[in-house]
């Protein structure tokens, strides 16, 4: 028989007298009787569990709930922590970051300035470099994590987060990630709900006809870490954007023969111009020129900088790449050495994939290519719709609806923090825009506590 497990649920920062019903059977018990578990910032939250069911918890947080403990997640909580705000965040992985510091290559280098990539209330070290290295990313995190005292809840998989109109509550289920012969389910009750998860939660594996039959290694470009085991070797990277350059540049660095498909059109820019990002240029030239025409300079920049990308089979879209960006979320790639590559001829550059074979593979024009590995740098998605229950906010894609700088706020206490397409930067606007909408219904809440006797909802939970 399924437990039915009722108890009364408080407005923070009460906690009253709990009702616990098992298999129709009650009991009454007092606060001393409930586990208390390690939060941050002095929250009121509690366990309710029972021996008989030592696999399933019920969980109410005093404060929001924040699903992933990647940059976004981060910064979301550094924010909330500068308030006294209490908060708990959520990772499925078992360290911070998961995505820097398990799913990317080892020659990896922050694309725009620092100053570009920095989180709120921190900023980087001023000895690192313009463009810090990966390992050197990472380490600014866990120092950030550390700084802010941020304590995320490792190996917990969301599964499930869902509004609950009758108790006004967010239910969100979890279940344990870490092997064992049970998995741990928790559920926890929040009136506020961050969405961190980030916009490249997972990685997009394309249906190409006759992939699964190839003989050779496939792998997504999230799993590649260096190019050095693959030196003498024929490698397809399928992609390029940013991570497709970077991979066959890294792979022609360690003298593999890597052709890269180019199926549609592609900005390529420098990433410097004249000794000055061409990121921060753009911003500067945003403040007293319109869009189109910051398009314009970029463009006839980069011919000077670049030549014709076009006769190296690299073809330009027709919206500029600022104007692209902002209209359909798709990036530039930042050049740091795969064009000359491409020039020379270390890395060719072919068309479309018509079809694998055993251990080749057959172009759109018909030409035959044979390879040892494939790379499929084919971009990241969201994993949102998986388990948000929830159409308002975000849509099918599992991006905001709204456009930036709108699409950070949904209903009923639901925040979306990263999903700007605009990388870091972007990270910090809504971090700080969560935290201080949080705040300010936080201490309207707290006030009206001192004046009100303490109101409960009932909130029925079944397992």
């Amino acid at each position: 028989m399924a437990t039915h497990l009722s108890y009364i649920c408080p407005l923070p920062p009460f906690i009253p007298t709990t009702t616990i019903s098992i298999s129709r059977q009650s009991r009454r018990i007092n606060p001393s009787q409930l586990s208390f578990l390690p939060s941050q910032t002095n929250p009121k939250m509690f366990v309710l569990s029972e021996q008989n069911i030592p696999s399933r918890r019920c969980i109410w947080v005093n404060g929001p709930v924040i699903v992933g403990a990647g940059p976004s997640g981060l910064a979301v909580s550094a924010c909330l922590r500068e308030q006294g705000i209490p908060f708990v965040i959520i990772e499925r992985a078992d360290c911070i970051a998961s995505l820097w510091q398990k799913r990317t290559y080892d020659r990896l280098k922050l694309h725009l300035p620092k100053k570009f990539c920095q989180l709120p209330k921190l900023p980087f070290p001023e000895e690192y470099p313009e463009y810090p290295t990966k390992k050197q990313f990472i380490t600014y995190l866990e120092n950030y994590a550390k700084n802010f005292d941020i304590k995320p809840r490792f190996n917990e998989s969301v599964q499930s987060a869902k509004y609950d109109k009758l108790c006004g509550v967010w239910r969100v289920k979890t279940i344990s990630t870490t092997t064992g012969p049970i998995p741990f389910e928790t559920e926890y009750i929040c009136q506020k709900l961050v969405v961190a998860t980030g916009e490249n939660a997972e990685g997009v594996v394309p249906e190409i006809e006759g992939l699964q039959g190839f003989s050779g290694e496939v792998i997504h470009a999230k799993d590649y870490k260096s190019g050095e085991k693959y030196t003498g070797k024929k490698v397809l990277v399928v992609g390029c954007g940013n991570s497709g350059m970077e991979v066959s540049l890294d792979l022609s660095n360690h003298n593999a023969k890597p052709s890269m498909v180019v199926r549609s059109s592609v900005h390529v820019l420098p990433r410097e111009i004249f000794g000055k990002s061409t990121f921060d240029l753009a911003m500067v030239l945003m403040k007293w020129l319109p869009l189109w025409l910051v398009d314009k300079l970029l463009l006839i920049l980069t011919y000077l900088i670049l030549g014709n990308t076009q006769k190296y089979g690299i073809r330009r879209p027709n919206l500029g790449p600022l104007e692209l960006k902002n209209n359909h979320g798709k990036t530039p790639v930042l050049d740091i050495g795969a064009l000359g590559r491409i020039r020379s001829g270390d890395i060719k550059v072919v068309t479309g994939i018509r079809k694998f074979h055993r251990s080749s593979v057959e172009l759109i024009n018909r030409e035959i290519l044979e390879i040892d590995s494939v790379v499929l740098a084919t971009g990241y998605c969201s994993n949102v719709p998986y388990w948000l229950q929830e159409s308002e906010l975000f849509g099918k894609n599992g991006f905001p609806k709204r456009q930036f700088p709108n699409g950070w706020k949904g209903e009923e206490g639901l925040y979306a923090a990263g999903f700007t397409r605009r990388g870091l930067a972007g990270v910090s606007c809504d971090a700080m825009k969560i935290a201080q909408d949080i705040g300010s219904v936080w201490k309207e809440e707290l006030n009206q506590k001192k004046r009100k006797v303490a109101t409960h909802r009932r909130c029925i939970s079944t397992y």
